[in-house]
């Protein structure tokens, strides 16, 4: 009877309850035990912070693997150069187009609400913002001149780059090329049952990072901030579930609520991590079993988009572009809103793979139309629970083009897609075992 049960009780499911259970024991330890050294340094910092760093760690570990493990397997069944170069530039094409239209949307929002006011400056506020890398840094760097020192770095677009070349390049040697391209596709199943593995400790690791958010996030840190904080909010939620599904109906003809159903276990992971490359065993796995998007699409797309689809990022630059503004008393034109448009989407690829991304590019941004970069101290304080919300966004985003890309390519199974039990991972790993 438990084991009916418990099979009865998705993956999704399992978080949630991990998820709120999480936020109800943080909000309890912090008012039942304010101030107290022992909750601190034995439970925030200790016990949930173990088990939070253990599970997002876990993640991490298989990315590197699976990015270059898949991307090869994809690579090699890619033997016509001009298929691999159309489907880059569709990849990057459609994540800049969205791009352009988050932070769009992002800016003409902000105007309409005003979340700023000059009440808010302070003579102390301070942000040591890091340079940004110049464009030939960038193109340099993508090429590894040590493919190994790349993977253990995660540099994300110098992984992707050598498992292209080695792809491409196991595919123009004949029958030897074809007995290690099955050798990788045996790998590329080894690293998606690990990945399967992960998952079933999702809501335990879910829980902790929850309860440790609710025990170190007081409400005083929304302060004055908390009209700019809600039109974030409510533009990442516009773009995630109105901009991407209207895109998705538009190019494919699919039906956007199975898209968003599907994904619901994605976005609870990327909203748990905030990191868009931890998730991505995650997305790759939901893409090829349960969206139907062949491995030649799903490892070159999604890789690249965790890499470069800043979506969520710019729609919190364009928003604390005009908030930042709005309290220094700064009236900006219409020139400067498209140089804002301009700067944050071309830096989305410009500064790919650097860590604290998003601040950087907002200090840029900021840069170049005049506004003191100190202000970044304002939101700071919000922008970690914002961040979790904008890996959710980005995740879709790099799902919503990997689906759109597939079915242009033919490289889509809208059967799967249309099935609303394809490649369940709740309880599949328990399924498998008992079925040998």
């Amino acid at each position: 009877m438990s084991l009916t049960q418990s099979k009865k009780l998705g993956l999704t499911s399992k978080i949630l309850i991990g998820m709120g259970a999480g936020i109800i024991l943080g909000l309890l330890l912090r008012n039942v035990f304010p101030d107290s050294s022992f909750i601190n340094e034995y439970i925030t910092e200790g016990f949930l912070h173990v088990i939070g760093t253990v599970f997002v760690s876990g993640l991490k570990m298989l990315v590197v693997p699976l990015v270059f493990i898949s991307l090869v397997c994809g690579t090699c069944s890619l033997s016509d150069p001009s298929k691999l170069g159309r489907l880059g530039g569709k990849t990057i094409a459609f994540y800049l187009f969205t791009t352009a239209i988050a932070i769009s949307v992002a800016i003409s929002v902000a105007i309409l609400v005003h979340p700023g006011n000059a009440s808010l400056v302070s003579e102390g506020l301070s942000f040591n913002a890091k340079e940004a890398p110049s464009l030939s840094e960038v193109l340099i760097n993508i090429v590894p001149t040590n493919p190994l020192q790349a993977m253990s770095e995660g540099n994300m677009l110098q992984i992707i780059l050598f498992a292209v070349i080695f792809g491409f390049a196991i595919s123009h040697i004949g029958e030897r090329g074809k007995r290690v391209a099955a050798l990788f596709n045996d790998l590329n199943e080894v690293i998606m049952r690990v990945v399967t593995l992960i998952m079933q400790l999702a809501p335990y690791g879910v829980f902790a990072l929850m309860a440790k958010l609710a025990l170190t996030l007081g409400l005083e840190t929304f302060g004055s901030v908390v009209k700019y904080f809600f039109v974030v909010l409510g533009v990442l939620l516009i773009h995630g579930f109105i901009v991407y599904p209207s895109l998705l109906k538009l190019f494919t003809g699919l039906n956007p609520l199975i898209f968003i159903r599907k994904m619901r276990d994605v976005q609870l992971f990327a909203f748990s991590t905030a990191s868009s490359n931890a998730t991505l065993p995650v997305t790759i796995e939901a893409a090829e079993h349960r969206l139907g998007v062949d491995n030649k699409v799903a490892s070159f797309t999604l890789p690249l988009g965790a890499t470069i689809n800043m979506d969520g990022t710019a729609i919190m630059q364009g928003v604390a572009t005009v908030f930042i503004a709005q309290v220094y008393g700064v009236d900006l034109t219409i020139t400067d809103y498209t140089m804002v448009v301009v700067t944050a989407t071309l830096a989305s690829i410009g500064t790919a793979g650097v860590p604290g991304v998003g601040l950087i590019m907002l200090a840029m941004v900021l840069n170049q139309v005049g506004l003191p970069v100190e202000g970044i101290a304002l939101i700071i304080g919000v922008d970690r629970l914002l961040d979790m919300v904008r890996t959710a966004v980005n995740v879709t985003g790099d799902s919503v083009a990997t689906v759109i890309i597939a079915k242009s390519e033919n490289e889509f199974d809208e059967t799967t897609f249309n099935d609303t039990q394809a490649g369940k991972t709740a309880g599949s790993f328990n399924d498998q075992l008992h079925a040998k």
